[in-house]
């Protein structure tokens, strides 16, 4: 059966404009896949890639620049991965750049994150291997919840056994909260408590006050800790005081002996303080000179008015007199 021109015509139009449409994706795919540009290939390791898979995207500060091209274990915990980035974006990636997988989106496929330093290191080049962070992954997480949730169930458990106690009233505290004898003898403590608290802080003030006192010029102490000449002159009289003490410890060992001597010994002074009978003589003798004294003085006023001394008393009074006009 032979084709019209029609038929012909449509089938080399769906021919055409399919392969049109390959060619589109196609480019679209390879420029996705960064297959027509220039790139360079960096490398990192990581010791778990957490799912990340070949053509997963390669970002860097938000921005798809690249794609992950190999994925090799080199060890056991050490597995390669190969990035395919664009010539035009590693010259901003520096050689101290840290990668890391990262989902995109919540339920997204994995990804490696390129998160840039602020320092002055040069560009990668292509061949370069910049350091890898690995980041938690949700099993990781999941087994952490996992054993939170059984250490919350048994802190669980033994605070409602403590509960138990202490609402049946054992132990201390289920003592302070069922005993209200106990519980005001405790506001009684710490009324007293506040009480020597306030006590204390006055008693701080005041000490402030008097260290501020001794702090000024004006003060005595003050004077003494701050003037060191002051300071000096009394430590000499500290030290004169001490000598001074010194000397009268001596004198009154000296004095006990002399006192010892005078009640052990047998002169005058012991006889003054043990024989009454001399006491009393001395005495007599000191009352009749005494009275002979004042019977001289009499004697000598009747010589003084005495015709026969009178006129050598008279010469006395005279010269007496020019003595003290001299």
């Amino acid at each position: 059966m032979k084709k019209t021109a029609s038929q012909k015509l449509k089938l080399g139009v769906f021919v055409v404009v399919g392969t049109l449409l390959l060619i589109a994706a196609l480019y679209s795919i390879g420029n996705r896949q960064n297959l027509f540009g220039s790139n360079i290939i960096i490398f990192t390791q990581f010791k778990n890639v957490n799912g990340l898979e070949l053509g997963n995207n390669v970002r860097y500060s938000g921005i798809n620049v690249g794609t992950v091209s190999k994925i090799r274990m080199i060890r056991d915990n050490q597995i390669l991965v190969e990035m395919l980035i664009q010539e035009k974006i590693g010259k901003h990636i520096k050689k101290d750049a840290v990668a890391t997988i990262g989902s995109d989106g919540l339920v997204g496929n994995m990804i490696v994150n390129i998160i840039p330093r602020e320092s002055k290191k040069p560009p990668v080049i292509s061949g370069d291997t910049i350091q890898s962070y690995s980041k938690i992954g949700t099993d990781d997480m999941l087994t952490t919840l996992n054993v939170t949730n059984e250490n919350a169930a048994l802190l669980t458990a033994d605070l409602l056994k403590i509960t138990t106690e202490i609402i049946e009233g054992k132990g201390t505290i289920g003592l302070l909260i069922n005993d209200s004898i106990m519980a005001n003898d405790l506001k009684r403590t710490m009324y007293e408590l506040r009480k020597a608290s306030a006590g204390a802080s006055l008693a701080i003030t005041e000490l402030k006050e008097i260290i501020s006192s001794i702090n000024q010029s004006e003060s005595v102490a003050g004077v003494l800790l701050s003037d060191s000449v002051s300071g000096q002159k009394m430590k000499t009289i500290l030290g004169n005081l001490e000598q001074s003490s010194m000397d009268i410890s001596e004198v009154s060992k000296n004095l006990n002996v002399v006192l010892k001597d005078i009640k052990e010994g047998e002169g005058a002074l012991n006889y003054l303080a043990k024989d009454p009978a001399l006491v009393k003589n001395i005495d007599s003798t000191m009352n009749n000179i005494k009275e002979g004294t004042q019977r001289f003085n009499q004697n000598m006023e009747a010589l003084r008015h005495n015709f026969l001394f009178r006129g050598y008393f008279k010469k006395l009074e005279k010269e007496k007199n020019k003595e003290s006009k001299n």
